[in-house]
């Protein structure tokens, strides 16, 4: 308990050592919410990922699918690396840099309102942001939770304000330059940490060939065209189609993340890019291939986890917790140090996460609510003491329904973490994907095509929430059933359909182009000199 308690002690007094460092670069908006523009590529690509990977991705995300679909929930990993990092990097980092710093914007609803020339989506989209980011930060302070709850006596409660209180102070004084050095930070924690519990996890079982033999006898199917017995050691594992739906959603929903594409305003110049891109995806492979690696092992512990009468766990988050209670209890003495480091681990995951969220929050609604439906414009010390106090408020919120979703018996039995997520995740990625992706690339993108994206994205995501958690509706339809029963097939729902419907409404309703687009187009056209190492010269 002491070595446990001394690390979490240490790593609490860098995070916040690093806050008041780095208040110096927070002294203005630019500074506060962008780092003035100018962060390097290892810290963009590690705030990109730690803001990506979170306690939401070890605890929930893990143990849920890694039940679900066994060894084949990696592909979910190998998605969010793939799609959802290099691809992201690839074809959103360099556009959106140039396209945001070109029309000024800070903010994501602040680049709808300026490239399609309305304040309404400006306003509406800060609404949006601000109310469905809350339900991704209390996923994150009920996976938090939960597992510090198991390793220690205090409550659920506490650690939930103690995560709270933590990361106000460091990204309340230090701004997005203090997120960003502590993600740095938090990232290298966590690419150590997932190798240590996979390798342990492992040795615990026998090594890899043995926790694979003995995870194919656990299920009564038997795999066709081969001699395991288990669907959940086979390719696509037993329910393919769900999988597909969590693939999309964790990795093409990050194109739609204002959190998540906010980083790609900060960065410096076309180096950072290029070597951010590299470490980015490397980042996901090492930290969400391995997360959902080791949830595929997670029916080996069913005997340490509260079964339901159907087989299932009683709560999906309680796996990967009884998972490392395990691990702790064969190594012994040196089980204290890999758990010390796991909770530290999880703590960097999602503190780094949780700063990002409340970042993104406080300054959409100060820059983008508030700033614009002011009478009396606000001077730079006004508008960082608003968003410094919104940061505080959003933490309160989001930590506070985590703590009545968990004391609340019959909410906890209907929302996991991955719920939660899910929710969010599916609102913000259906109703602005689509219309940033279009709105980078083609000029022909118009507002109507934008709004009627936000509609459905709201729609599909919100009548899904409706019918599934609070009027408890089951369907006869296997479709029905699979897009209303998931909040996490209905965000791929959400998201697919934006994507038709954006392209299809702008051809109809072309006319309605926002004036100024080759303008904002211009950006692109500019003319660079590069070396000759990059670009070959033409001898015509």
């Amino acid at each position: 308990m002491f070595i446990k308690l001394a690390m979490i002690i240490l790593f609490f007094a860098v995070t916040v050592l690093v806050g008041v460092l780095a208040s110096r670069k927070a002294r203005s908006v630019e500074g506060f919410v962008l780092g003035g523009r100018s962060v390097g590529p290892w810290l963009t690509a590690f705030s990109f990922g730690t803001s990506y990977f979170s306690a939401v991705i070890f605890i929930g995300y893990a143990g849920r699918f890694g039940w679900n679909f066994g060894l084949a929930s990696t592909w979910v990993g190998l998605g969010n690396a793939f799609i959802g990092s290099l691809l992201a990097w690839m074809l959103l980092g360099r556009r959106t840099r140039v396209m945001t710093q070109h029309l000024g914007s800070r903010t994501m609803p602040d680049f709808f309102g300026l490239r399609y020339k309305s304040k309404a989506l400006r306003l509406v989209a800060a609404v949006i942001v601000f109310v469905f980011l809350i339900p991704y930060t209390a996923s994150l302070f009920n996976g938090l939770a939960q597992l510090f709850s198991a390793s220690f006596a205090l409550p659920y409660w506490g650690w939930v304000l103690i995560m709270a209180v933590m990361t106000g102070i460091y990204v309340i004084v230090g701004g997005y330059m203090g997120s960003a050095v502590n993600n740095f930070i938090q990232g290298i924690i966590m690419l150590v940490g997932i190798v240590a519990v996979i390798a342990a996890v492992l040795r615990g079982n026998g090594g890899l060939m043995e926790a694979v033999a003995k995870l194919s006898e656990g299920s009564a199917t038997t795999v066709a065209g081969t001699e395991l017995k288990g669907a959940f050691t086979s390719f696509f594992g037993p329910r393919p189609l769900q999988l597909l739906g969590v693939v999309v959603l964790t990795s093409l929903g990050t194109w739609g993340l204002p959190q998540m594409v906010g980083k790609f305003y900060a960065i410096k110049d076309e180096g950072a890019i290029k070597k951010g891109t590299i470490i980015s995806t490397f980042f996901g492979l090492v930290v969400a291939g391995g997360c959902y690696f080791l949830g595929g092992f997670g029916r080996l512990y069913a005997d340490s986890i509260s079964l339901n009468e159907a087989g299932s766990p009683v709560s999906f988050d309680a796996i990967i917790p009884a998972m490392l209670g395990k691990v702790e209890t064969d190594l012994g003495n040196g089980g204290a140090w890999l758990i010390g480091l796991v909770l530290i681990l999880v703590l960097a995951a999602s503190m780094s996460t949780l700063s990002s969220l409340a970042m993104t929050s406080a300054s959409t609604i100060t820059l983008d609510l508030i700033a614009p439906v002011s009478k009396k414009e606000k001077s730079e010390r006004t508008n960082m003491l608003i968003m410094r106090l919104l940061l505080a408020f959003s933490i309160v919120i989001a930590a506070a329904i985590a703590i009545l979703v968990v004391t609340n018996k019959d909410m906890a039995s209907k929302l996991y973490i991955s719920d939660l997520m899910g929710i969010s995740w599916g609102a913000l990625a259906g109703c602005f994907l689509a219309p940033f992706l279009f709105g980078l690339y083609w000029k022909k993108t118009t507002k109507a095509a934008v709004w009627v994206s936000f509609g459905t994205g709201l729609a599909i995501t919100l009548t899904q929430f409706i019918l599934n958690a609070v009027c408890k509706i089951t369907f006869a339809s296997p479709v029905l059933s699979y897009f209303c029963g998931s909040s996490i097939n209905a965000g791929m729902l959400a998201m697919v359909v934006s994507l038709i419907l954006v392209p299809a409404v702008s051809l109809l309703t072309r006319k309605t182009k926002p004036e100024g687009t080759d303008e904002v187009f211009a950006c692109y056209d500019r003319m660079v000199t590069v070396p000759v190492g990059r670009a070959l010269e033409d001898e015509n």
